[in-house]
């Protein structure tokens, strides 16, 4: 009896702060949600309560006068590139490091972990000067392959992780019926790293749909705005022009991808990251 009160003191304990902690957070997008319903009166008017009717006006205002379906574009454009690209930079990477055998491969390794400890920020200037001189500056192509090559240290740490636990019997028996280094790899090693690779994939496409520093230092023209900028313009403008349900609606069309994205791959991102953890 007393052990039973014991845990259900504890587990009571342990739930109450995550409970408050849970509403601490999801009050505010609670309220965010509610306000991109409401009329700039009505926000004033009532700023904690519930909309008088459900109106998309802040959507379909945000949409067209803010140009925020363009911002949309250029963020999926950005975020689909990026993805690819640092999938198709990290796999064939975390593959050699981990299997293939040359002088310098632990060194190799060491390196790109080590970048993961270097801040981003201390590359900006000169990666603005380089897309510069490529012509690549202002353009949401160039912008995609900075993403690409800032995701690269973590995708090639938890890929060669994965990579790492396939028994090389498997390798060792496609190469004896004559499958190519590269058909090992793209027919039985990325197969079998799939939950890393979709655990990568989609945490690499939630920080570059997220990210704003680097868009606003390479981004110049409101044309190619990804959703960030887009969403800190009309944050400015609201200050003068009292778009606030407008700014809503727009942090609305933003998160929303988001958490859909991570409600239904909540579970696999879990496993990928622990396996990952685990395998490592």
């Amino acid at each position: 009896m007393r052990r039973s009160v014991g845990q259900i003191l504890g587990r009571t304990g342990i739930r109450i702060p995550l409970i408050l902690w849970s509403i601490a957070v999801l009050y505010p997008i609670f309220w965010m949600f509610l306000g991109s319903f409401k009329s700039n009166a009505e926000i004033y008017r009532n700023p904690w309560g519930w909309p008088e009717t459900f109106s998309f006006a802040n959507f379909s205002q945000a949409w067209t006068n803010y140009n925020i379906d363009i911002s949309v574009f250029n963020s999926l454009i950005v975020t689909a590139i990026g993805a690819v690209l640092t999938l198709v930079l990290a796999i064939p990477t975390a593959y050699a490091i981990e299997r293939i055998n040359f002088r310098g491969s632990k060194m190799l390794f060491t390196l790109y972990i080590s970048a993961m400890m270097i801040p981003m920020v201390l590359g900006w200037i000169p990666l603005f000067f380089l897309l510069n001189d490529l012509n690549l500056l202002d353009n949401v192509f160039g912008l995609a392959i900075v993403y690409a090559v800032s995701q690269l240290p973590f995708s090639i740490f938890v890929l060669t992780s994965f990579m790492s636990t396939i028994p090389k019997s498997l390798e060792e028996s496609a190469s004896i019926d004559g499958l190519s280094p590269y058909g090992i790899l793209f027919k039985i090693v990325t197969p079998l790293s799939m939950s890393g690779i979709i655990t990568v994939t989609i945490m690499n496409c939630i920080q570059f749909w997220n990210e704003y520093f680097m868009a606003l230092i390479f981004l110049q023209t409101k044309t190619n705005y990804t959703l960030a900028l887009a969403i800190d313009y009309i944050s400015s403008e609201a200050q003068y022009t009292n778009a606030w349900g407008t700014l809503f609606a727009s942090l609305v069309i933003a998160i929303v991808p988001v958490i859909i994205l991570y409600a239904i791959f909540q579970r696999r991102i879990a496993k990928g990251m622990t396996e990952g953890a685990i395998k490592g």
